[in-house]
């Protein structure tokens, strides 16, 4: 199966769903992001993102979650195929 466009969370645009690729960071920012629930292999949705340098919603499963700007940098996301389950 070929895999979907990888994107950066914060190049997602709003309304697209995809699975976490891969986090590029250090072990705090890792560990945060887990303690969140975006971790490798997560099914995730862009909900919102604010102009210039602000905040990103995403939803994972039935929970919401803002992350900064700098942190959706280093998101990396594969896209979801349109018409693609990927639960």
């Amino acid at each position: 199966m070929p895999e979907g466009k990888l994107v950066t969370l914060r190049q997602m645009p709003s309304g697209q769903s995809g699975k976490v690729a891969q986090i590029q960071g250090g072990h705090g920012l890792v560990n945060r992001l887990s303690a969140l629930g975006v971790r490798p292999g997560k099914r995730i949705t862009k909900v919102s993102a604010m102009l210039m340098r602000g905040p990103v919603t995403i939803q994972l499963g039935h929970t919401r979650v803002a992350v900064g700007f700098g942190m959706a940098n280093r998101i990396i996301v594969e896209l979801q195929e349109s018409g693609n389950d990927m639960s």
